[in-house]
């Protein structure tokens, strides 16, 4: 029951954070390179949950199948 629900967090927390990423795609439209774009994410926390879901997730499901 614990490993469901943390799935269930963390796909939640995935998504959150994936849709901040692709809410600030309209940096580019404003004048940002890429690697600023890249940059943008990688130091901003609302971004970061995303790649710290698909971190748990990982770890969920290797654990899994021990």
């Amino acid at each position: 029951m614990n490993k469901l629900l943390l799935i269930f967090i963390s796909i939640i927390i995935c998504s959150i954070g994936l849709s901040f990423i692709i809410i600030n795609l309209n940096l580019l439209t404003i004048g940002y390179s890429f690697i600023d774009y890249i940059y943008y994410i990688f130091t901003h926390f609302s971004c970061n949950i995303f790649f710290i879901g698909i971190i748990i997730l990982y770890i969920t499901n290797k654990n899994r199948s021990m």
